[in-house]
């Protein structure tokens, strides 16, 4: 699980530094926000092409570790 959290980076140019999915202007935010909201993982794909599904997992197991309160070192900084 630990290679699936690198996909998520950090870049302060980009959302102020917030989360983000591979360097991408895509934010951990949003991804989250629309599984919340049903959109399912089939829609963001097809929304977003240049995401792949170990994206959305990356934002899943992402917010799961800060909600467990776990070590993410394994998020890098981007940029």
């Amino acid at each position: 699980m630990h290679n699936i959290i690198k996909r998520i980076t950090f870049n302060p140019s980009i959302f102020k530094g917030k989360p983000i999915i591979r360097g991408m202007r895509i934010s951990v935010e949003m991804i989250l926000d629309l599984l919340s909201q049903g959109v399912t993982e089939r829609e963001i794909l097809e929304d977003y092409p240049l995401l792949e599904k170990d994206d959305i997992l990356a934002c899943i197991a992402y917010a799961k570790n800060i909600i467990a309160n776990e070590d993410i070192e394994v998020v890098e900084k981007a940029g």
